[in-house]
């Protein structure tokens, strides 16, 4: 199977401004997630989709493929991902004639995956009844919703940790899905599998100072792993 990796860096965040190239454990955060698809057996090529020229020439840096500038009503805060995912493919299918079968998205700002995590979500593609794989974490916690002025739990009663049906969480790090289903505009197919994380690495998720700090201690120091 043809597997394209795509990983979206636009220039214009603003919580953090420039965060897909500041640096984080002496590499800019971008190329964490190129260096994973790089390193994956089953990820054929490794693109970066972005409209920002600087961007780009450190994507390329990386080893990372930018092929095409990323329009700019794709690089809006309105945006979304499956848009930019939709368009990458599109612009390969039409320009390269390319046939891609599988699209992997990693996100930028999840840059903590343990060896191995991209391609065991590819695999679990190698049933064809699945659509798509994604990673997971598992949640003990409970959930409440809001109904009309006040909230209700979503849990029957409280019970011991050991004794609660976990939930499961997308930690947002890694997609593979059907290209049949990235053309329809999806990222997640109706058929899906998961890969759980380790817990540690799914705590990342930059978009603020404090969380390229805490990526920065996990990575340099440690700290959280068991």
């Amino acid at each position: 199977m043809s597997v394209v990796a795509v990983i979206p860096a636009r220039g214009g965040s603003k919580a953090l401004p420039r965060k897909n190239i500041l640096p984080l454990a002496g590499k800019p955060l971008l190329a964490h997630s190129i260096l994973a698809a790089r390193a994956a057996k089953r990820v054929d090529r490794t693109l970066v989709s972005t409209d920002d020229a600087e961007i780009a020439a450190i994507a390329r840096t990386w080893g990372a493929e930018v092929p095409f500038t990323r329009p700019a009503e794709l690089a809006t805060d309105e945006a979304s991902t499956e848009a930019v995912l939709q368009h990458a493919l599109a612009w390969l299918e039409r320009e390269e004639g390319a046939r891609v079968e599988i699209v992997v998205l990693l996100e930028a700002t999840s840059p903590l995956r343990a060896p191995g995590l991209v391609d065991a979500v590819v695999a679990r593609l190698d049933v064809p009844e699945i659509d798509t794989a994604f990673t997971v974490v598992r949640d003990h916690g409970y959930f409440w919703s809001r109904q009309g002025e006040g909230f209700r739990r979503l849990d029957s009663g409280y019970r011991p940790r050991q004794r609660r049906e976990p939930r499961w969480r997308e930690t947002g790090s890694v997609y593979a899905t059907r290209a049949a289903v990235v053309r329809a505009g999806e990222r997640i197919g109706p058929r899906v599998a998961v890969v759980e994380q380790d817990e540690t690495d799914a705590l990342v998720d930059i978009h603020t100072a404090f969380d390229l700090w805490l990526a920065e201690r996990i990575l340099t120091e440690g700290r959280l792993r068991t």
